[in-house]
C-alpha cells in the first residue's frame, strides 16, 4: 500500500470513529444500576461485549469469542439515525429493522471499503440470527436491560407498563435459543420479579 493511500485509510477510519461517537447520545429507556438517568446506547454495548467473553469463557461455549464481542460492538450503530426502540415494544420491529439498514449503510461508508464491509457484514450476521455466534450475542444483548430492571426493582417495565407476560414472549425465545443456561437462571429471576411486583398487571 503507497503511503499516500495509507494516510487517507486512516484518515477516513478517524472519520469513521468520530461518526459514532454519537452514539454516546443515544438514550435508551433502561436506567444503570441505582441511577435516575438513562444509559446511552454506547454503554449498552461496552457492556455487553464484557458480558458476553465473561459468560462465554464462564460456561465454556464452542463460540467464537472475539466473533461475537465484534458483532456487540456493531449492532446498535445504526441508532445513531433510528434511535432507540423500547425493546419490549410489542410491534413495529420490520419496520425498524429496515431503518437501521440504511442507517449502517451510511454510517460504515466513512470507513475504508474493506473495513465497511467486514462492519456491515457482522451486522447483517447479527440481525440474521443463524451463526451460533449471532444467536449467543442476541442472547447477551436481550439479557442485559432484563437484567438491569432487575436490579432496578422493576425500571423501565413499570414505567412503561410492562407485564411479565411480554417480557416473557419478547427476550425468552432469543435467549434460550442462544444460551440455554442464562435463560434458566434469568427465568428463575422474573419469577421472584413477579412475586415482588416489579411489572404492570397484565392487560387484558
Amino acid at each position: 500500500m503507497k503511503e499516500d493511500q495509507r494516510v487517507v485509510d486512516i484518515q477516513n477510519v478517524v472519520q469513521f470513529v468520530l461518526e459514532i461517537d454519537k452514539l454516546k447520545a443515544v438514550l435508551r429507556k433502561v436506567k444503570p444500576v441505582g441511577e435516575s438517568r438513562y444509559e446511552n446506547t454506547a454503554e449498552h454495548s461496552w457492556q455487553i461485549a464484557v458480558f458476553a467473553l465473561s459468560l462465554a469463557g464462564t460456561l465454556g461455549l464452542a463460540v467464537d469469542v472475539s466473533q461475537v464481542i465484534a458483532m456487540l460492538l456493531v449492532h446498535d450503530i445504526g441508532e445513531i439515525d433510528a434511535g432507540d426502540k423500547f425493546v419490549f415494544a410489542p410491534d413495529g420491529w420490520e419496520e425498524r429493522k429496515a431503518a437501521e439498514l440504511r442507517a449502517v449503510e451510511r454510517i460504515f461508508s466513512f470507513a475504508p471499503g474493506a473495513t465497511a464491509k467486514v462492519l456491515l457484514d457482522l451486522w447483517k450476521e447479527f440481525d440474521a440470527g443463524e451463526t451460533a455466534e449471532a444467536k449467543f450475542a442476541k442472547a447477551i444483548d436481550r439479557s442485559m436491560p432484563v437484567l438491569l430492571n432487575l436490579s432496578n426493582r422493576g425500571g423501565s417495565w413499570i414505567e412503561n407498563g410492562v407485564s411479565y407476560e411480554r417480557v416473557l414472549a419478547r427476550v425468552g425465545p432469543e435467549i434460550e435459543n442462544g444460551c440455554p443456561e442464562l435463560w434458566a437462571f434469568m427465568k428463575r429471576q422474573l419469577e421472584t420479579a413477579r412475586e415482588q411486583g416489579f411489572f404492570a398487571p397484565t392487560q387484558a
